[in-house]
């Protein structure tokens, strides 16, 4: 490993940070409380980990453009998951294993041991044998400054496997043994593959931990596996399910032959952005997921990545999201209770009627806020509902409440004047007589939470900042809110 040429590459993306981070932290569409690189491009979320007192973010980064390239591993600390110093680049490509302009060092997951911080990460690269995606990892004494290992790579493709097709390591221990989950692709069917090591150098492969036999898809990008009270839930984003694409499985472990066994399928989120999520364990026990807030060009409502590439950055992460497991089984994901602190001007009313006429819904920051609101089901007279956002006499985003279908739309077609398409998902109302629901708006995103986040819907929406109209209708007769509360959000970011 020529540690001298990784060196000089992360000065390279250095001095493009500097001299472009200030322009950019002016740019409209630039988010308030959500993470964001200093410019150019970020992706999916890597390295998730509380170390040293501190809570440390990697993130593909490319700082030289604001489109997909050469990957390099930006790093931020933080004290609170919502205020952010962004520290030197951690990766950069430099080697014969992740030095490609359309590679360089993927997504991958970081550990502590012995006082020392792992990050483990796929490179990838082209050396005459088309695309290869092999495992690394890369060390540091203080969690800043790092270096790759000599032995690099030190996982390839096991025969029969894809090599363009084999990423995004995750790594826990379990006992006095280190494991390593990897995606994978045989045929035309995504595969988990288990690894073990009892020095995080030298791994040995175990087992298929899980895998589809086309009914989840032909690849299973950064897939994330962790304990959840007396369960395991392997999550991941696949490819080839139509809008499916970020999903779990809860179930059992068995690490003696290293064979996961689900016996529940759930969607992390249902929005068209929200990706690639990682998750971690925090010093309060809390088990925390964050994902990428955009998709790729193969999903089926894609346009582009969105309109802030003419500022010269985009990509932003979803909000932090503590997972939790429901006694049927399933999950729920809920923003973390550090964004209570970002709370100001509380606006709120109790047990009103709402008509068709609609009941206009006062925010202390059209920009940045937080929404609350309790409906009585029990006592409603209405087909269902409707919350209208970030509004004007043009533009607003739908959110359709079905209690018929028991059905919920999320609808984008008239948000911006350049953001299209419509999620969905079913509602669960059985033996339900309210629905909480929660929206956290950002200059740039919408991101909604149904019943205690068993129901995410998460968006780009890149509305103008005159865009400051909110309201509820029902469909037809009258719905019963218990309760609305509003928030405006402080700002975090630079």
């Amino acid at each position: 490993m020529d540690q001298l040429r990784h060196e000089e590459r992360i000065q390279r993306a250095h001095e493009e940070i500097r001299r472009t981070r200030a322009s950019v932290a002016k740019a409209p569409s630039r988010q308030r409380y959500h993470f964001m690189a200093p410019q150019g491009w970020l992706s999916d979320p890597n390295g998730l980990i509380h170390f040293r007192g501190r809570y440390h973010y990697f993130y593909q980064y490319n700082p030289f453009d604001a489109f997909w390239g050469a990957m390099h591993w930006g790093h931020a600390v933080s004290d609170d998951l919502l205020h952010w110093e962004h520290l030197p680049v951690a990766l950069a490509p430099s080697e014969s294993y992740d030095d490609h302009s359309l590679g360089g060092c993927f997504s991958g997951t970081a550990i502590e041991h012995e006082g020392k911080l792992y990050l483990f990460y796929t490179g990838t690269a082209n050396n005459g044998n088309g695309l290869e995606q092999t495992q690394c990892v890369a060390f540091s004494g203080d969690g800043v400054k790092f270096e790759k290992y000599a032995g690099n790579p030190i996982i390839t493709a096991p025969e029969g496997y894809d090599p363009a097709n084999f990423r995004d390591p995750k790594v826990w221990k379990h006992g006095d043994t280190f494991y390593m989950l990897v995606g994978a692709k045989k045929g035309d069917f995504a595969q988990a593959l288990l690894f073990a090591s009892a020095n995080l150098l030298n791994w040995e492969f175990v087992n298929v931990l899980a895998e589809s036999r086309g009914e989840l898809g032909y690849m299973w990008e950064c897939p994330d596996f962790f304990p959840l009270g007396d369960k395991y839930v392997l999550m991941f984003s696949p490819m080839g399910l139509g809008e499916r694409k970020t999903l779990y499985l809860v179930g059992e472990m068995e690490y003696r032959t290293g064979k996961f066994n689900y016996t529940t399928v759930g969607e992390v989120d249902w929005g068209h952005h929200y990706y690639a999520p990682q998750s971690f364990l925090d010093p309060k026990g809390r088990r925390i997921v964050v994902a990428w807030a955009n998709g790729w060009q193969w999903m089926p409502w894609w346009q582009d990545w969105g309109p802030t590439y003419q500022e010269k950055w985009c990509g932003w992460f979803a909000l932090p999201r503590e997972v939790k497991l429901s006694d049927d089984g399933t999950l729920q994901f809920l923003p973390i209770e550090e964004l209570n602190s970002l709370r100001f001007g509380e606006q709120s009313l109790e047990n009103v009627q709402v008509g068709t006429e609609g009941l206009e819904i006062q925010v202390a920051d059209p920009v940045a806020y937080e929404l609350y609101l309790e409906c009585d089901l029990s006592k409603s007279e209405t087909s269902g509902f409707a919350l209208h956002l970030k509004a004007d006499t043009e533009h607003e985003t739908i959110i359709y409440f079905d209690l018929l279908k028991g059905e919920l739309c999320f609808d984008r077609n008239r948000s911006d004047g350049w953001t299209k398409g419509v999620s969905r998902s079913p509602l669960f109302l059985k033996d339900v007589d309210k629905l909480d629901i929660r929206v956290f708006a950002d200059t740039s995103s919408l991101e909604l939470f149904v019943n205690g986040g068993r129901i995410c819907h998460s968006h780009n929406v890149y509305a103008g900042p005159w865009q400051t109209k909110n309201s509820i209708t029902a469909i037809d007769g009258n719905l019963v809110v218990r309760r609305l509360v509003t928030y405006g959000l402080s700002r975090t970011t630079d």
